[in-house]
Parts: C-alpha cells; sequence; structure tokens
C-alpha cells in the first residue's frame, strides 16, 4: 500500500526546525529549514509525487536502484530526485530520501544555522 500522506507529512515534519509551506499554490507542500527546501510533495498527483535533493552521485543512483525513482521534476536534475509514491517504493527508502535531503540542505547553512538546529553539537 502506498503512503498515506498524514504519514508523509508527518515524517517531513519530524526534521528539527521544520516547516511546511505553499508557495507555488495548495497543489505543492514545500518543506523547507532555515527558509531552504529540502521536499516537495505533489499530494493531489496520483500516485503521488515527492522531490527531494541528492548529492550528484546520489541521484544516478536512486534511479538506478529504484524505477519509481527519476530525475527531479521541474528541478535542477543534478541535484533533485523525484520519487512516484506508489507501493512499490518501500517506506524506509522513503525515509531515507527524506533524511538524506534534510541533511543535505543543514549541511549547506551558515555555521550559527547549523548549531542553532542542533543544540547538541555545541558541547
Amino acid at each position: 500500500m502506498s503512503p498515506s500522506l498524514e504519514a508523509l507529512r508527518s515524517q517531513l515534519l519530524s526534521q528539527p526546525a521544520s516547516e511546511e509551506t505553499y508557495p507555488f499554490g495548495p497543489e505543492v507542500m514545500v518543506f523547507k529549514v532555515a527558509g531552504k527546501m529540502f521536499a516537495l510533495l505533489a499530494w493531489q498527483e496520483s500516485p503521488m509525487r515527492l522531490s527531494v535533493k541528492a548529492e550528484p552521485q546520489q541521484v544516478l543512483w536512486w534511479q538506478q536502484c529504484y524505477p519509481q525513482i527519476g530525475p527531479g521534476y521541474h528541478l535542477n536534475k543534478r541535484h533533485w530526485v523525484t520519487a512516484q509514491l506508489d507501493e512499490a517504493l518501500p517506506w524506509e527508502t522513503l525515509c531515507r530520501l527524506v533524511a538524506d535531503s534534510y541533511a543535505l540542505v543543514v549541511a549547506g547553512l551558515p555555521k550559527a544555522q547549523r548549531l542553532a538546529l542542533t543544540p547538541q553539537s555545541r558541547q
């Protein structure tokens, strides 16, 4: 069974300091951290589509391993992938895609913003 909208939304919002926005209209949920996008969810599509950031070498790997994952839809194909969220794509894979994208965006933030997101790293 494909993931529910509620489960996906919960997973995306479980990332520290993530926020849900709608800059492109109500049909696309955009998830950001510190004002930077880490995921886009076309929730009204059937099946839903999730776009996330990835390292360029990971982009190719994801596409080779999963037929449901392709180049970023209307995004930079070198740095984004889009997954068709059908029942064949494992939940664990979706969670990894989200976590990797979030980590990649956070890594690109200025040091002060990164430290504010991960208080334990100040120790």
